[in-house]
């Protein structure tokens, strides 16, 4: 998702809602799951989270929160 009004859509979406039309939801989930950090940041880099790395932290600091 690249330019123009689609990079403006992506930037209003949710996180879950970027990972959804990615279809990267299941594969993100499996990653959290399994506490791989570095897959759960490059999953969220790809569907353009800001700050990727600080939110892979967040939802590893209290898993369960993020139903993890």
């Amino acid at each position: 998702v690249v330019g123009g009004i689609v990079s403006m859509n992506i930037m209003r979406m949710t996180v879950n809602e970027r990972l959804f039309e990615a279809g990267l939801m299941e594969m993100f989930d499996e990653a959290a799951r399994a506490r791989d950090r570095a897959e759960m940041v490059r999953i969220l880099t790809q569907v353009h989270v800001e700050d990727a790395a600080a939110s892979a932290d967040t939802i590893l600091q209290n898993p369960q929160r993020h139903d993890y």
